[in-house]
């Protein structure tokens, strides 16, 4: 009883704490794809097998009921700590490839999604490569902005100059 009790306060801890989660059903994969893909998705999530009747304790524990109903069959987590864009990427990818992953539904940003609404979440563009765009366009801008700024002066120079050579030439 003391393990099912630790194991429920585990999992509660993990929904409380995780920025994302995707509940999948794992029936036919084997022992090697399941590690495949905890290794594929360890730098920003966990991916945990749970017991039903436990993980729906620890949900209801945790105020999220997105799972209401889905905690059937063989039922994996993956707990997003890390980012939510990459875990579902890695998870689109993986099922791809081992179609015996179903991808059953998620909670992101304090809401239930469905697994579309998932793929949709792997489609987007990571936050390093949305970084890098904002950067890059950040760049360009002040490239922009110091071109308007110096563009004046060099226009202003160059007229002085222009200026200069003629009373030259004309005295």
């Amino acid at each position: 009883m003391a393990n099912k009790e630790a194991t429920v306060a585990e999992l509660t801890e993990h929904f409380r704490t995780s920025s994302a989660i995707v509940l999948t059903e794992y029936r036919g994969l084997s022992v090697a794809q399941l590690k495949e893909l905890r290794r594929g998705i360890q730098a920003d999530a966990t991916y945990a097998v749970v017991k039903n009747t436990l993980t729906k304790i620890a949900a209801k524990e945790a105020g999220i009921d997105a799972f209401d109903g889905m905690l059937i069959g063989p039922s994996a987590l993956a707990f997003v700590h890390g980012d939510a864009v990459t875990v579902a990427k890695s998870l689109r990818d993986f099922a791809k490839d081992n179609p015996a992953l179903v991808i059953k539904g998620g909670y992101f940003d304090g809401a239930p999604i469905s697994p579309a609404e998932v793929m949709q979440l792997a489609n987007l563009e990571t936050r390093e490569v949305l970084l890098a765009k904002l950067a890059g366009a950040f760049k360009a801008s002040l490239f922009g902005a110091a071109y308007m700024f110096t563009a004046p002066l060099a226009q202003a120079a160059r007229t002085v100059d222009a200026l200069r050579q003629k009373q030259e030439s004309a005295g």
